[in-house]
C-alpha cells in the first residue's frame, strides 16, 4: 500500500489544465516540506490534484499557504535539457488540510456540518468530525523502487 501524509508549504501557485479526452481537471503545484536533518535543505516536490481536487485546490490554495497533504507517492523518469534522464518524485493528491497557526482548519465539505459548534474552536481539531473524501485517484501503479 502507498499512502503518504506530509506538511508542506506551497512554493507555487497550483495550475490546472484539462486532459484531451474526457476534459477532467488536473491541478500542478511546487510544494517544499522540511528535512529530516537540520542541516539539510528542504525538500522539494510536484504535487498532482485529478478532478473536483484539482478544482478546489485552484480555488482555495495559495503561494506561501501550510498545508497538510495525503495521498500517493510515485518516482516519474525525466529527461532534463541536457539530456541525462533523472527520477523525480511526484505526489498524487487524495486531500489536504490548511494549517493556520499550528492548527488544521478543515474545508467546509470536510466537516461533518452537523456537529455542534462551540465558541472555543475546540472543534477544529477534533478528526472524528472529518468526512473523509474517497475520491479516486489515477491509475494504481506504484513506481516506488522499495
Amino acid at each position: 500500500m502507498n499512502h503518504c501524509l506530509l506538511e508542506i508549504k506551497v512554493k507555487k501557485a497550483p495550475t490546472v489544465r484539462f486532459t484531451q479526452d474526457n476534459k477532467t481537471p488536473l491541478a500542478e503545484m511546487e510544494a517544499q516540506f522540511d528535512s529530516l536533518r537540520a542541516d539539510d535543505p528542504p525538500g522539494e516536490i510536484k504535487v498532482v490534484g485529478w478532478g473536483k481536487l484539482a478544482e478546489e485546490l485552484q480555488s482555495k490554495v495559495e503561494v506561501n499557504a501550510n498545508l497538510i497533504i495525503e495521498g500517493r507517492l510515485r518516482m516519474n523518469t525525466v529527461t532534463r535539457q541536457d539530456g541525462i534522464k533523472e527520477k523525480r518524485a511526484e505526489f498524487t493528491l487524495s486531500r489536504f488540510h490548511k494549517i493556520n497557526n499550528g492548527m488544521i482548519n478543515h474545508s467546509p465539505n470536510k466537516i461533518n456540518d452537523s456537529a455542534p459548534k462551540s465558541e472555543d474552536n475546540s472543534n477544529k481539531n477534533n478528526l472524528e468530525d472529518v468526512n473523509w473524501n474517497s475520491a479516486p485517484l489515477v491509475p494504481d501503479t506504484d513506481d516506488i523502487p522499495f
